[in-house]
């Protein structure tokens, strides 16, 4: 037997053809579409035990005059009581699961919980209980705690939150992070633009023929890696196919480097390349330009000078970055003279 509803009236067709036509509408919940169910949990096993036994009913006039049983909307049952808890609704079964009331379309709403008074309770009980419900779902999923501001991480947990990090895309494709690498108690601080495919593999800036001619330079500036230098990278991922990095990936790790600054204290910072000379200086200007003079990050003199890889393919710029590695090391020697042989601990 199927059931239609008409603009007002239901059309019952029995299974031998004849139509009865009712004066008042019949609605059989047990048929109705699962989009069309109420939000709440109508006992299916009495509403359908019932549709059922009027379909079984010899003829059409007599699942007419089968009493029809009001089946009271169920109120939702809240799953744990205190303030702030979460609120568990469930819809009818035949709509396959659980579904929460904050998810609702306001047209779906139970009249119950109407705030205007409308509804058959009372009109400021049923605005706190939808107050309630409504919030059930800013804590459907828990907080996490807030992670420590970089400002405040010693060099281990630094360390950590940079492995960890997930701030902008370069994280998807990347090896491993590249940290830095040396002395931590070092007054040089060498800066380069970004790991390329070597570092993003051995987890090391300035790997490669670029890293010996740093530790060439090094050594002819009276340094050492590890011994009194610090080597770190503007990015900490490696951008794909070398690329320039991103204004958004600059301002991701910055904080870091930042950090990396304060907890190492250096009394002089050498700056390698274009791009990390553009971004620590906040500057659109060529190298060339930049070239020659003392700037300042974090209160640091800075020295900026060409980059490993770019020398290995401009040789006759060699003689240039050495000038640049002479200034650096007058600056250091100026500031060693006029500030205490002990430096500050990091806050």
């Amino acid at each position: 037997m199927s059931h239609d509803a008409v603009a007002g009236a239901a059309v019952v067709t029995a299974e031998d053809g004849d139509v009865t036509t009712l004066t008042e509408p019949v609605a059989l919940q047990g048929d109705m579409p699962a989009e069309d169910m109420p939000p709440w949990d109508v006992s299916p096993s009495v509403a359908q035990g019932s549709v059922r036994a009027a379909a079984r009913a010899a003829s059409v006039d007599e699942a007419l005059a089968a009493p029809v049983t009001p089946i009271a909307p169920v109120r939702p049952e809240v799953a744990r009581g205190s303030r702030g808890a979460e609120v568990s609704l469930t819809s009818p079964q035949s709509a396959g699961g659980n579904r929460r009331m904050a998810d609702m379309p306001p047209d779906d709403i139970p009249m119950w919980l109407d705030s205007d008074g409308n509804g058959d309770g009372d009109a400021a009980a049923d605005a706190a209980l939808w107050s309630i419900v409504r919030d059930a779902g800013e804590v459907d999923a828990p907080s996490r705690p807030a992670l420590p501001g970089v400002e405040t991480l010693d060099w281990e947990a630094l360390t950590e939150r940079v492995a960890n990090c997930r701030l902008c895309g370069l994280c998807e494709k990347r090896t491993q992070t590249v940290f830095g690498v040396g002395d931590r108690e070092a007054d040089w601080l060498l800066v380069g633009e970004a790991p390329g495919q070597q570092e993003d593999l051995q987890g090391e800036p300035f790997v490669g023929q670029a890293g010996k001619l740093l530790d060439n330079m090094l050594r002819a500036s009276a340094l050492r890696r590890g011994e009194n230098v610090y080597i770190a990278n503007v990015l900490k991922c490696r951008p794909p196919n070398n690329r320039d990095p991103e204004a958004d990936e600059v301002a991701s790790c910055e904080p870091y480097l930042k950090r990396q600054v304060a907890l190492l204290k250096p009394r002089v910072i050498v700056v390698m390349g274009r791009f990390a000379a553009q971004s620590i200086l906040r500057t659109q200007a060529s190298i060339a330009s930049l070239r020659g003079r003392v700037h300042e990050y974090e209160g640091v003199p800075v020295i900026v000078t060409y980059h490993p890889a770019y020398l290995l393919r401009s040789l006759p710029d060699k003689a240039k970055a050495w000038t640049d590695w002479c200034l650096a090391r007058a600056t250091y020697e100026a500031v060693c003279e006029s500030t205490p042989a002990n430096k500050p601990t990091a806050n």
